[in-house]
């Protein structure tokens, strides 16, 4: 994954902003190498087209990594939040970006500290991106009945915003202890058949009293 383009500069390098350094990027330290013959199928999608070709050796046989282009990990537990008097927009919590979409993560942090602050995130609509949340664990203030585990998708042009009685219950609170991680897309999502198994068929009107 990239790192957010705000938090960069020209050499690659993060800017002293950023909400993670350099440092706290994992790169790969033992490599798995899978030295085996055989017939092995890959699948390369082209312009929404399956293309397979079949290898005579194991895709992963690899020995190294050279240059830059590797894969890496990122703790969210590494992320440290931006926080500031009155409540901050989505993008303080950016933790990646690519050309289709951001991910960003939010996090255990303070609250507003301007004593006439409303912690609970404002009502919006994103009007140029679906937006997905995973709920990882923790107290998730702006919303009722949403517990670990549960994924909320709010498509683009949609308003939404914290529930019925969430941003009075945020009034005179100091800390959140949410972990969520929130995936904006630029392009619709397509919602699968999968997916609607599990869907509870009632989020829709968890805005209404």
């Amino acid at each position: 994954m990239y790192t957010p383009k705000r938090y960069r500069n020209w050499f690659g390098q993060l800017l002293e902003h950023s909400p993670f350094c350099e440092r706290d990027i994992r790169r790969p330290k033992k490599l798995e190498t899978h030295d085996e013959k055989g017939s092995f199928i890959i699948k390369v999608k082209k312009q929404n087209m399956l293309h397979e070709l079949v290898y005579a050796s194991h895709p992963f046989d690899v020995v190294g990594w050279d240059g830059y282009n590797y894969p890496y990990a990122f703790s969210i537990h590494d992320f440290e939040p931006i926080t500031g008097r009155v409540h901050q927009p989505p993008p303080v919590h950016q933790t990646f970006e690519t050309d289709a979409f951001v991910v960003c993560s939010f996090c255990p942090r303070l609250y507003d500290y301007h004593p006439q602050a409303i912690p609970a995130p404002y009502n919006h609509s994103n009007i140029d991106s679906d937006e997905v949340l995973y709920y990882v664990d923790g107290d998730f203030m702006s919303r009722n009945d949403i517990g670990p585990g549960h994924i909320s998708l709010h498509p683009a042009g949609i308003p939404h915003g914290p529930h019925p009685g969430a941003m009075e219950r945020s009034i005179g609170k100091k800390v959140t202890d949410e972990l969520a991680v929130m995936v904006d897309t630029f392009k619709p999502l397509m919602v699968t058949e999968e997916c609607m198994k599990i869907d509870d068929g009632k989020y829709y009107k968890s805005w209404l009293e």
